[in-house]
């Protein structure tokens, strides 16, 4: 059994997001968020589509105007993943967001108005039974606290989680998660674990603003991995300024390295080296290309040469090992054949989609029984 170095689980009440359960003892959600405008319904949908295949749990899409709003009914209509609908001070967008049938509500009571406002918004959420996710920004705090702090710090966005929490526990609406997101990892992880300790609410974890694919990816690993590794989160978003279907794949990622996720092909690959009998650099990207629709879990070893390539590929599924002048093809830890330079992207992906399909005929057995 491999060593546990993440922390038992936060324990937080659970919610509901369109039949995604989150918080609980559910699995970690993994979300993203559109970037086209709202109002272009077709390219929309094609992108929450998009999103959907590639894993999302849930996806946000921002609601900053009216036309944003009518738009709402039809994206809602063409996708069957849960929506959550992004407000920023207008409890008019929020209303409307709920009536157009959301799944979910990301806003700040304190910044949509009047108390009045706040429990108008709060009674249509609870009457459909929607969560709201009070979402704490560092970049955002409210004037008073920025002051009393002197600066944005994981202090001030505690207490501002806490006053909107306080908002809405007053009008009876526990139905809540909560970000605190930062640029800074420090701060973050800091507000994060602060908060962790005084509600039970479930946390959605980011870090926001973290920059390109890579640097971003770096970034959020790094935040996101303190944090799950303690324990704590019960959904996350991975932002990137990139396209939004890598912001999933990447927090899959991070979830898979940690165990607390599974989906999809897990490659496990050497960095290559003057030892690789085959270019294992090439061999990897065309073959994650190759099978990056399946999402069954499949443990795969690349590795180049025969150092490590036995020991890895006696771990794996199914893994290839370096030789001269063939190569070896493992199969459930076990030598399988040897195969030729120029089969080993083929053979690799038809054995890892027999294993899916097989996978996903045993699933569906289990379904019919249960």
């Amino acid at each position: 059994m491999r060593d546990q170095i993440v922390a038992s689980r936060r324990k937080t009440r659970e919610i509901d997001v369109g039949g995604v359960k989150v918080g609980g003892d559910a699995p970690i959600a993994v979300q993203s968020m559109t970037n086209t405008l709202t109002t272009d319904i077709d390219a929309t949908v094609a992108q929450v589509q998009r999103l959907e295949s590639a894993g999302a749990d849930i996806v946000r899409i921002s609601v900053p105007d009216p036309e944003s709003a009518a738009a709402m009914p039809e994206i809602l209509s063409q996708t069957s993943v849960p929506i959550i609908a992004d407000i920023h001070f207008s409890y008019k967008m929020a209303l409307a967001s709920l009536e157009a049938g959301v799944h979910g509500l990301r806003l700040n009571p304190g910044n949509i108005g009047s108390r009045d406002r706040v429990e108008r918004v709060v009674k249509a959420a609870a009457e459909r039974n929607i969560s709201i996710r009070i979402g704490v920004n560092a970049g955002s705090l409210e004037k008073e606290l920025n002051e009393k702090y002197g600066e944005p710090c994981a202090d001030a966005m505690v207490e501002s989680a806490l006053r909107h929490i306080h908002i809405l526990e007053e009008m009876n609406f526990s139905d809540i998660k909560v970000s605190l997101k930062a640029s800074n990892i420090p701060m973050t992880v800091a507000a994060y674990r602060k908060l962790a300790a005084q509600v039970d609410y479930p946390l959605h974890l980011g870090i926001t603003e973290s920059g390109s694919l890579f640097g971003g990816t770096v970034k959020s690993s790094v935040g996101l991995g303190l944090l799950l590794a303690d324990g704590i989160g019960d959904t996350i978003r991975v932002s990137l300024a990139a396209e939004p279907e890598e912001e999933v794949k990447v927090g899959f990622e991070i979830l898979k390295s940690l165990g607390l996720r599974h989906r999809g092909v897990n490659l496990i690959a050497c960095p290559s080296c003057a030892r690789q009998k085959f270019n294992v650099i090439e061999t990897v990207a065309e073959l994650e290309k190759r099978v990056a629709h399946i999402h069954e879990n499949i443990d795969v070893a690349v590795i180049g040469c025969v150092v490590n390539g036995p020991g890895e590929a006696k771990e794996a599924e199914v893994g290839i090992t370096g030789g001269y002048p063939v190569h070896m093809l493992y199969r459930d830890g076990e030598k399988a054949e040897k195969i030729k330079q120029d089969k080993i992207l083929d053979m690799l992906v038809e054995d890892i989609e027999k294993r899916a399909a097989a996978k996903r005929a045993e699933m569906d057995a289990d379904q019919e029984k249960s």
